[in-house]
């Protein structure tokens, strides 16, 4: 590779900027649409049949995607920003179990309800854990938005201490994650592996984004990680972060 195809290979730095902003930018703009469609499902009627209408059934179908799309960008940005990096605005603090469980549900509240699927809640109500706070709800909310595709109608947040690590756990009852997840969420925290292939799995993105985050975290000799396995407590596709 001559000079000019390493710079060229390299890229502009004001291109990179340039595409930063707008990344933002459309972040700023779904979020208003995320908003203007969680007022929507909010005052939408409610029967005994159905959590929300039927009329509504496309609402929350254009919620559910514009949160992907949310999600996908923040995490964008994150990435672009050397998630892990020096560079990077990581702020771990003590926080409290319990205030992070509530953020994550009042997040996910208002889809999970337009979609009928119920959210259980399982966690020690006086834990304290050192973490970067925004970072991780923004993993589990991922998580979430991505078990919605695989559940029939519950998801389970379940975070425990387990000996010196933090454990928390989305689960779903539906059928599994497929193989080729399972071996994506493999390849995420295994560096002598190809990592994930991003053209081949829509949750790709995620994935990466979430086990950079996890292995920012670390104390002494540890570090954080991730996993998906099958099973759990609602049989279904477990999503599973552990944090020094």
């Amino acid at each position: 590779m001559d000079e000019e195809d390493a710079q060229h290979h390299q890229g502009s730095p004001e291109l990179f900027m340039f595409l930063a902003s707008t990344v933002h930018d459309m972040k700023n703009s779904i979020g208003v649409l995320n908003g203007t469609l969680e007022n929507l499902l909010a005052a939408a009627p409610a029967s005994p049949e159905q959590p929300k209408h039927a009329d509504y059934a496309p609402l929350a179908q254009m919620l559910y995607q514009t949160k992907r799309l949310n999600d996908n960008l923040i995490q964008l940005l994150a990435l672009y920003k050397d998630v892990g990096k020096p560079g990077y605005p990581f702020d771990p603090a003590a926080c409290r179990v319990s205030e992070l469980v509530e953020q994550v549900a009042g997040q996910a509240r208002t889809l999970l309800h337009s979609r009928g699927i119920a959210l259980d809640l399982d966690f020690p109500q006086e834990a304290i854990w050192t973490l970067d706070e925004d970072l991780i709800i923004g993993v589990l909310v991922h998580a979430i938005n991505n078990a919605i595709r695989y559940t029939r109608d519950r998801l389970r947040l379940a975070i425990r201490v387990d000996g010196d690590y933090l454990e928390l756990r989305v689960e779903d009852n539906g059928d599994g994650f497929p193989p080729a997840m399972l071996e994506a969420g493999a390849s995420a925290m295994d560096s002598r592996r190809s990592g994930v292939n991003f053209l081949n799995n829509s949750s790709g993105l995620g994935l990466y984004f979430s086990s950079e985050v996890a292995k920012m975290h670390k104390h002494r000799q540890r570090g954080g990680s991730i996993a998906l396995e099958n099973g759990g407590v609602l049989g279904g596709g477990c999503f599973i972060l552990r944090l020094p």
